[in-house]
């Protein structure tokens, strides 16, 4: 958003609708064609999709030409008679047969809950979370609904694997809870899915995704402080049942580089991201006591175009969050953006490259209403959606294989929809560029001269520069 632009977060956020509006709205379909005022987003090209429209039922604003409807809501029968579970996280969309999509939904419950997860071979029978599936047409109707697996707590984000399993997430550490586990939304509830994955370790975890080039997956670690790990599963053949074979866990520190790792960089530049082996039951320790990389709260990730999206939602100066990049192939740590206005992006959670290589970012903030927001390769800046109907945050972005429809979700108070309209091709040179655009202009991290010069002279660019000093190697 400009700066000139009417700031939306001075309106109070609303504390929900009636029971009557919600009703009409959860099987009606929402055409947004009107005009929307006072807003500056972009509205041509790869700049986004135009301003918002107010959504007439008061649930959820989109940009003029696009649709939703909702597919399932807490409290909801599915289809195996089991209730919809509460607290929608995160998500992720498979290829289903006969062009079908199965849509793989997180549950952020812990111990109690109204809508728990009830499975039939839980994990922990004294837990409430876990992952239930949704099998959508092509036709955006719910053919089938079910638990996928259950007796977890607090199952918040996660990463879908290559081989069409999604990996959820526990964040916690409490009760003897805070692992992977692997859904197979085709073999739900079996022995696996009720299986940690002990060697991706004992700890808060957020999300996680894998390179799919080298087969090394990246988690986050939701907790203050949090570290980013990464797993290098002994069996790398990107199948079923490779990660139950176990692994090596570490954990990220800027250090000297390598010999062998320096020589791949650019003239001079001698220091980067190092891995450090942790003990899997101990790793947040172990983590700490070798002295790693001390984020904020990390939160959600998202692997394409050859980096590492990750997110630190309270971070920076004004605890507004920031968004950093991490590229495998040079061990090179950018920090691509830092919130410095409640206007801007307060607090990004889940995060999602677009098929057409836009970035997308979820917010989880504490002051107005949440947005989806789009910064794209050239430098452009757009809102998506808007929350109309409560304080709730979005979870769980996730895009059909075709890249026609947009998966969502509203936490609170349980919603999943499907959004569709004139998106753009999918463009995987554009993802690439993503990858190495730099920040919108005004949205980058602030780099002093001093910082800029540094950067010259040791061969890197600004922002990897900026990440080693908002961690304190710079001084």
């Amino acid at each position: 958003m400009g700066k000139g632009a009417m700031n939306r977060r001075d309106f109070l956020k609303v504390g929900g609708m009636s029971t009557l509006a919600l009703t009409l709205g959860s099987t009606g379909l929402f055409s947004l064609e009107g005009q929307a005022k006072n807003s500056s987003n972009p509205t041509s090209g790869f700049g986004g999709f135009g301003p918002l429209v107010k959504d007439p039922n008061g649930i959820l604003d989109l940009p003029k030409g696009f649709k939703y409807k909702i597919l399932s809501r807490t409290g909801d029968r599915m289809t195996n008679g089991d209730l919809v579970p509460s607290m929608h996280d995160g998500m992720a969309a498979f290829q289903g047969p006969r062009n079908t999509t199965i849509l793989v939904r997180n549950h952020e419950n812990g111990t109690n809950a109204d809508y728990p997860v009830n499975g039939k071979n839980p994990w922990s029978k004294g837990a409430a979370g876990g992952t239930t599936a949704l099998v959508v047409g092509p036709n955006r109707e719910v053919i089938r609904e079910y638990v996928t697996n259950s007796g977890n707590i607090r199952n918040c984000a996660g990463g879908p694997s290559t081989w069409g399993t999604w990996l959820t997430c526990e964040e916690t550490r409490d009760m003897g809870h805070g692992f992977v586990f692997e859904v197979n939304p085709h073999e739900p509830e079996n022995e696996m899915s009720k299986t940690p994955i002990r060697d991706m370790g004992y700890f808060s975890h957020e999300a996680c995704n894998v390179d799919p080039s080298t087969g090394i997956w990246y988690l986050t670690e939701d907790n203050s402080p949090s570290f980013f790990y990464r797993f290098t599963p002994h069996d790398r053949s990107q199948t079923l049942g490779s990660l139950q074979k176990g692994g090596i866990l570490e954990a990220a520190a800027i250090d000297e580089l390598p010999h062998n790792q320096a020589s791949n960089f650019t003239s001079g530049q001698k220091i980067g991201i190092v891995w450090k082996k942790v003990n899997p039951e101990r790793a947040k320790e172990d983590a700490r006591d070798l002295g790693c990389i001390r984020f904020s709260r990390l939160e959600g990730s998202w692997f394409a175009g050859g980096a590492f999206w990750f997110d630190d939602t309270n971070a920076g100066e004004n605890k507004l969050g920031r968004i950093y990049r991490y590229f495998p192939a040079t061990n090179t740590l950018e920090l691509f953006y830092e919130s410095s206005d409640h206007n801007d992006l307060e607090m990004p959670d889940n995060i999602t490259i677009t098929p057409w290589g836009d970035l997308w970012i979820a917010e989880d903030g504490n002051i107005g209403r949440d947005r989806m927001i789009g910064l794209t390769p050239e430098g452009n800046v757009y809102t998506f959606a808007e929350n109309r109907l409560n304080n709730s945050e979005f979870a769980g972005p996730a895009f059909s294989p075709d890249g026609k429809t947009f998966y969502l979700n509203m936490q609170t108070p349980g919603i999943t929809f499907a959004i569709w309209g004139p998106f753009a091709r999918r463009n995987a040179a554009r993802q690439v560029a993503m990858s190495h655009a730099a920040p919108p202009p005004g949205y980058g991290p602030q780099v002093s001269d001093k910082l800029a010069d540094y950067a010259e002279r040791h061969g890197m660019s600004p922002l990897a520069a900026a990440a080693l000093e908002r961690h304190g190697f710079i001084v």
